[in-house]
């Protein structure tokens, strides 16, 4: 994404979710509790903007994605998204899906992590906006369902049969997207579809922790990798080595390459500039 703004003015204030800063990390909050934080149209809307804000800033080094009360995300609200749809045409319907697809498109492109904190469901969508962070750390009451086919929907919402199967190998992704079934966090932590089992209640923590440890570290090799994660899932061989040797290239000449070798002859830690 790119980093230079538009006339557009920053945005002081969102409405479907909550934004909070400290020190390089930012935590995107979805906060619905008494509807599990079942998403709307504003709150997908309002994750596109905030993602495409938080890309174009330079003080933003990685980012926690939660869930405030009893779980994560319950998917997508029957009443206020469901409801709605089925009144809608073939047009309207098409800008919808696309719109959430762009939020999952914007997670993987942001040139920062994303953690995941996973408590409690984590549910159709829901469930698909975990799988587009980079790590995922579940507490033991995490459970993940793809529940798009038991409401009569293609599996494949919002990339998921494109990231599911790189995520947990063809065979897993088909059980999952396929039946809809739930998966515990010990089967999830079994079949790689999280990155860390936390101990109880501690889920947000170790998030926390995980992205503080990320926003200190060099922020423009961790952006260069993340994108070679996702732009090599789809190249032969020869085209992933020669980006990563082009890739390699120009952070050699970067700030961050230089100051490993003068902290590592000082005998110091370095001190990353991200650049």
């Amino acid at each position: 994404m790119s980093p230079f703004p538009s006339s557009a003015p920053h945005t002081e204030g969102w409405r479907h979710l909550r934004l909070t800063r400290q020190g390089g990390v930012a935590t995107v909050t979805l906060a619905r509790p008494e509807k599990l934080n079942a998403l709307t149209f504003g709150a997908y809307a309002d994750l596109r903007d905030l993602l495409a804000e938080l890309s174009r800033e330079r003080s933003v080094r990685a980012l926690v994605l939660a869930g405030e009360g009893r779980g994560f995300c319950s998917g997508g609200d029957v009443d206020e998204i469901i409801g709605a749809t089925l009144a809608m045409d073939t047009a309207q319907l098409l800008d919808f899906n696309r719109m959430t697809g762009q939020v999952v498109r914007a997670l993987r492109e942001c040139p920062f992590p994303v953690v995941a904190a996973v408590h409690g469901v984590a549910a159709g969508a829901g469930a698909v906006l975990a799988l587009a962070a980079d790590f995922r750390i579940a507490d033991p009451s995490a459970r993940f369902a793809f529940l798009f086919t038991r409401v009569g929907l293609s599996g494949g919402d919002m990339g998921a049969a494109y990231l599911l199967p790189r995520v947990v190998g063809l065979g897993h992704a088909t059980r999952l997207l396929m039946l809809g079934e739930a998966v515990r966090a010990p089967e999830a932590e079994r079949i790689g579809l999280i990155s860390e089992l936390a101990e109880e209640g501690r889920a947000d923590a170790r998030a926390a922790e995980l992205a503080r440890r990320l926003a200190d570290g060099p922020a423009l090799a961790l952006a260069q990798t993340k994108a070679l994660l996702t732009a090599e899932l789809d190249m032969p061989l020869a085209a992933a080595v020669e980006m990563d040797a082009a890739t390699q290239a120009l952070l050699m000449h970067g700030q961050d390459y230089a100051e490993f070798h003068a902290a590592f002859t000082e005998n110091r830690p370095p001190k990353w500039q991200g650049r």
